[in-house]
């Protein structure tokens, strides 16, 4: 079979299957099979596939008609400006989740060395992305997840940073190391349950810990914030991503831990995504 009609039956199937981006998707899944960037495989789309390269191509189907992410089937997700691999013990990065290097690139625009904390690492990919813009910042990084930790390390690596990289496993209330200038975290801050109306391709596959936020979806962020307190400098600064509707209760919890909230960011949706907030007292 050519490589055209194949990448066709296989966009028509994930349609009827309500699988939206289907033809994206199947270029993605034959560029995975083939070892080649799409645009390769979409010039030389009239080339006949092999038994075992279309074998190998029916198998991601199948797996992307059951919902599983592209993500976890290709092992490699581009964030920021970089490819990170991941696997399905890690939360898959999310485009919103990019405000926070956004944030922290304005804030230290003018600082060559600060000292900072990610709680909740999963990939890697937002204290990597952070560490590869600014070359002289030293960054840790801890997780509860040792696949997490893992994964992690491999990505330093790829990205060239471990020299300037520690990480830990370690939850927030476990952990008592350094005092930083800022402390990041993208936490679980999804209500226990709403988990259910998650998409099926989100709540059957990635990993619960990583969206339980418990009941109100602010039992991780009350730890992260509590925690927080001690962990970071008089004057530092904490940015937390949140859900789209906790911005007042966050910025509650910020005030009783002594955090004054300078500002809440919204993502491209318009909705509040990440709140920034300085220690005071």
């Amino acid at each position: 079979m050519k490589i055209v009609s194949a990448i066709q039956k296989a966009s028509l199937e994930l349609k009827q299957n309500n699988i939206k981006s289907a033809l994206l998707d199947s270029e993605i899944l034959m560029s995975k099979v083939l070892k080649k960037n799409r645009s390769n495989v979409l010039l030389n789309s009239e080339k006949l596939l092999s038994d075992k390269d279309y074998k190998n191509f029916r198998k991601l189907i199948s797996n992307r008609l059951r919902n599983k992410p592209i993500a976890y089937l290709t092992g490699e997700k581009w964030f920021w400006k970089y490819e990170f691999e991941i696997n399905d013990k890690v939360l898959i990065p999310r485009p919103d989740t990019e405000l926070i290097i956004e944030q922290v690139l304005k804030i230290y625009k003018n600082k060559c060395n600060i000292n900072f904390l990610e709680v909740g690492v999963g990939s890697g990919c937002i204290i990597l992305s952070i560490l590869k813009e600014k070359k002289s910042f030293l960054g840790k990084g801890i997780d509860f997840s040792k696949e997490c930790i893992k994964i992690s390390k491999k990505n330093a690596i790829k990205l060239k940073v471990q020299n300037r990289l520690k990480l830990f496993k370690s939850d927030i209330d476990n952990f008592s190391l350094g005092k930083y200038d800022l402390i990041i975290s993208n936490p679980p801050y999804v209500k226990k349950l709403d988990l259910k109306n998650l998409d099926k391709d989100v709540v059957d596959y990635e990993p619960r810990l990583a969206l339980d936020g418990g009941l109100d979806g602010l039992s991780k962020i009350r730890k992260i914030v509590k925690k927080s307190s001690e962990l970071v400098k008089l004057n530092g600064k904490l940015i937390i991503e949140i859900a789209h509707d906790q911005k007042k209760m966050v910025k509650d919890i910020l005030r009783l831990n002594g955090f004054l909230t300078n500002k809440v960011v919204k993502d491209l949706g318009g909705n509040d995504r990440c709140i920034i907030s300085t220690k005071i007292n």
